[in-house]
């Protein structure tokens, strides 16, 4: 028999899964061994280079070049400077910030080699831009990147034994105007020819997991080489594919469209510190920092000693689940979960149910995710989406508009279940419930495979879930249910984050799907839902939604935005 045990442990846990998932690691002391890397001895660096605004052709960026190559010396690197001028778009952009002329200035990109055992091999290639914007500190974006690529290097030197295959770093110059150091690097240098493989750090925000986000085309064998290397990775090959599809550019685009395999890391958390003037050292997540450290120290390691490095080979599917598992596998694969959670939810509802009974579960679920993202589209418009916004102050809201989106989603969910269901037996309706998610999960599998699995993963744990309460009536299934939809429902809480930090400004209506698969997912452990209610809930949940609509429309500009920023 059904409890509210069950339901409460679920959610419970899905929300301490989140939590866990998202929380950034422990940074390392300076006493940490000196083969590890240490975000505190990172944040020395990042100290330096992070002291004020340094953007291409000033006088700090000049300071923060002469440092940079002091310490790549330091580490027994040969460093050299390549200076290129500016294209008329990156004068342009650079004369706006300034507020006058700025017809010699040059981007000029450091570059530092090490010699490795066998200098014939194609080079491993660690890459950061040394500049900031105009009026920022620009200590995630991208000082952080910087810095742990220096700590990087020194963790490797510690080992004591050159590397098998060279290693080059290359701090670009003039990646805020256009990326006009790594497009002079990857056109024109003929250290270039060299790279066999590029590990990309930037930023978007200043803390958060860091997360590889994109890497080359054909990206199997080198998923799998990060699939054995990196401790407590977050990856995932929707990304990838999300990424490839939207007009964002980071330096490693330039190289990417000339077919050099690489991986692209990244933190977007604490958004509000994207181009700010308070993106200080000091407001950077150290967690963050030693999260990035962590990973391309893990990944660079395994990249210098492998014999030959991994070529190209069929896009991977590939995730982290909560940062504790991580599966990589064959597109294919997604058809065979696709039949066994429609098997799953098939005998789970099987007899159970009449055709009216059937068009009334699909109308849960069609209802709920058509109706969150209508409300998640006028909820953004009341928090003031509607008139001119300035990109950066919606940007340190992000946290209270993803509140607002989950409440929202709730209220949705639950008025949709109240009037639908209203004390109704709940699984002889799972299968038609299901059914709207599965289609949806058919069509993401045959047009995009690598990007299908956030449907698919829940819906194969609601199936089995779901199956296990029909074949073990009782404590048994109903356990096997809470884990399955704990389990469930915490991904979708982390995936709704990660997409809400990327894109939830200006695309909220993409968390209906995923919170509405989410609640689908408890629906089984639900003793009763009763209409009166669920309409009350519902009501108190849109209210709160609305308050903090209007506590953001109406709150001053965020002192956080970008100083050349306007509203439009």
């Amino acid at each position: 028999m059904k409890s509210w045990v069950h339901l409460g442990v679920a959610i419970a846990g899905a929300i301490l899964l989140a939590i866990f998932a998202t929380t950034t690691p422990r940074p390392a002391s300076a006493d940490a061994p000196a083969s590890e890397f240490s975000a505190t001895r990172a944040l020395v660096h990042l100290r330096e280079i992070a002291r004020a605004p340094h953007p291409t052709g000033s006088a700090e960026n000049a300071k923060v070049r002469a440092y940079l190559t002091r310490q790549l010396e330091a580490l027994g690197m040969t460093v050299t400077q390549a200076a290129a001028p500016l294209s008329e778009k990156g004068r342009a952009r650079l004369e706006k910030w300034r507020g006058s002329p700025a017809p010699d200035m040059q981007a000029v990109n450091l570059i530092a080699t090490l010699p490795g055992r066998d200098p014939a091999k194609p080079a491993l290639l660690l890459m950061a831009h040394h500049d900031s914007v105009w009026g920022s500190p620009g200590a995630p974006d991208d000082g952080a990147g910087v810095a742990a690529i220096l700590e990087t290097v020194r963790a490797i030197r510690a080992g004591g034994q050159p590397p098998e295959r060279p290693l080059i770093v290359l701090f670009t110059d003039a990646e805020e105007i256009a990326l006009e150091g790594a497009a002079h690097f990857f056109e024109r240098d003929p250290v270039r020819q060299r790279v066999g493989v590029i590990v990309n750090l930037e930023a978007r925000g200043g803390g958060g997991r860091t997360s590889m986000f994109e890497t080359g085309h054909e990206n199997g064998a080198m998923i799998g080489l990060f699939a054995r290397s990196v401790r407590r990775p977050v990856a995932t090959s929707l990304s990838v594919f999300v990424y490839n599809n939207l007009p964002n550019y980071t330096d490693y685009t330039i190289a990417k469209k000339q077919g050099v395999p690489g991986f692209n890391f990244a933190f977007i958390g604490r958004p509000g510190l994207y181009h700010s003037p308070l993106a200080t050292p000091d407001a950077l997540d150290q967690g963050s920092l030693q999260d990035m450290g962590r990973q391309t120290l893990d990944l660079s390691r395994a990249l210098l000693a492998a014999p030959e490095l991994p070529g190209k080979a069929p896009d991977r599917v590939f995730y982290d689940l909560f940062g504790l598992v991580f599966l990589a596998y064959p597109g294919w694969v997604g058809w065979l979960i696709l039949a066994v959670a429609t098997g799953a939810y098939g005998y789970a509802g099987w007899g159970g149910t009449t055709l009216r009974g059937l068009g009334r579960g699909a109308g849960v679920a069609i209802a709920t995710i058509a109706g969150g993202a209508l409300l998640l589209f006028l909820g953004n418009f009341a928090s003031g989406a509607d008139g001119p916004v300035n990109y950066y102050d919606r940007l340190a809201a992000i946290p209270r508009l993803e509140v607002q989106a989950v409440l929202l989603c709730l209220a949705t969910a639950t008025l949709v279940a109240g009037l639908l269901l209203n004390s109704r037996p709940i699984m002889p309706l799972l299968p038609a419930i299901a059914a709207p998610f599965l289609l949806l999960a058919v069509v993401a599998q045959a047009l995009a495979p690598t990007a299908a699995f956030p449907l698919q993963i829940p819906l194969l744990l609601g199936g089995i879930g779901a199956a296990a309460m029909r074949l073990r009536p009782g404590p048994a299934g109903n356990w096997i249910m809470a884990a399955a939809a704990m389990i469930g429902a915490g991904y979708m809480l982390t995936l709704g984050h990660a997409l809400f930090q990327a894109v939830g400004p200006d695309m909220p209506s993409v968390l209906a799907i995923p919170l509405a698969l989410g609640a689908t997912l408890l629906l089984p452990l639900f003793l009763r839902i009763e209409r009166p209610r669920a309409m009350k809930e519902a009501a108190v949940l849109t209210v709160l939604a609305l308050g903090i609509a209007l506590w953001v429309r109406f709150d001053a500009v965020a002192p956080s935005v970008a100083v050349y920023s306007s509203f439009h």
